[in-house]
């Protein structure tokens, strides 16, 4: 592994659920495909990706923030969560499925910025 973030558990979980909510997203109706499906998509993808930029060459403070913006858009994730199920796009299962996954990167994420302060 080329990158130190390939090796961290956070990131795996990330890239695993933006990949399940991308999934997600694509059974959504197709007058959302502009709206909530790319939101909830690019939320996704910001927690993985905020993760790997800050764990690469910077410094505990400069990881730290990063992982403050990965855990404002994983929050980001689960507000759309609620606009889907609200809106009956997202069933009773999925939401809850996905509610709990996103509680537990968030945890992670929080874990994780505690030991760096």
């Amino acid at each position: 592994m080329a990158f130190k973030f390939e090796q961290l558990r956070i990131w795996q979980k990330a890239l695993d659920l933006t990949a399940e909510i991308s999934g997600l997203a694509r059974s959504f109706p197709k007058e959302e495909k502009f709206n909530l499906s790319s939101q909830i998509k690019r939320a996704g993808d910001s927690v993985a990706l905020n993760i790997a930029e800050g764990s690469t060459g910077q410094s505990d403070k400069e990881f730290n923030r990063f992982l403050g913006i990965a855990l404002r858009s994983a929050i980001e994730v689960v507000g759309c969560l609620f606009i889907g199920h609200r809106r009956s796009i997202i069933s009773d299962s999925d939401f809850q499925r996905f509610y709990n996954e996103e509680t537990e990167l968030i945890k992670m994420i929080q874990a994780l910025r505690n030991t760096l302060n």
